[in-house]
């Protein structure tokens, strides 16, 4: 049975220069009505983790969340995907440095600028100054992760650098890491202390 994950897998091939067939089929055989832009995997698992913290199911929504792999392709899955390709309503979280791709490609696809949405320095970045430093500290005791911390800690490169710094930089040094606090953190937060730019892209679906 064709599921979502068929269709990301389709449209990730189609961009790397692939057909596009499967993609317009699955998209037509799941209903698929929108296709959120996002530049890693630890985006997606936080989008997921905040739809499914509110009891939203994307996918039966015909909603799809996919990684573009960085900023600088999202013109190329803005065409594939907005209304020159499937005719698919975009949306998007990126972070401030990369607006301008995101503003570009946007707007070269027809779709909305105002529906992507920015962060300051990345996601995470948001995530941490929400819960504060010392609650992201015990939610990293919790994954036995603590002792990777101290250690990451240690190192000369992190001794001028501010602890919300420090801790940006530690979920990215391990393969998987930063997918995994992405849906770590987001589970963590308060109904009501949702970074404003996660928070927005979700009630813009």
């Amino acid at each position: 049975m064709a599921d979502m994950g068929a269709f990301r897998d389709a449209v990730t091939a189609w961009a790397a220069g692939g057909p596009g067939d499967p993609a317009h089929e699955l998209a037509a055989r799941l209903t698929v009505r929108a296709a959120v832009l996002l530049e890693g995997p630890s985006d997606v698992a936080a989008v997921d983790a905040l739809a499914g913290r509110r009891g939203r199911d994307l996918t039966a929504e015909g909603v799809c969340v996919l990684s573009i792999g960085g900023a600088m392709s999202v013109g190329r899955y803005a065409q594939l995907l907005g209304p020159p390709g499937l005719g698919l309503r975009l949306a998007g979280l990126c972070d401030a440095a990369e607006r301008p791709y995101y503003a570009r490609g946007f707007t070269r696809a027809g779709a909305r600028p105002q529906d992507f949405f920015v962060c300051g320095a990345d996601l995470e970045d948001e995530l941490i100054r929400v819960l504060g430093v010392a609650r992201v500290e015990e939610l990293v005791r919790a994954e036995g992760d603590l002792r990777a911390l101290r250690t990451f800690l240690q190192q000369p490169a992190q001794r001028d650098r501010s602890p919300q710094q420090q801790f940006r930089r530690f979920f990215g040094t391990k393969k998987g890491r930063k997918i995994h606090y992405g849906r770590v953190l987001v589970e963590a937060l308060e109904p009501d202390r949702v970074p404003a730019p996660l928070d927005d892209l979700l009630a813009a679906l």
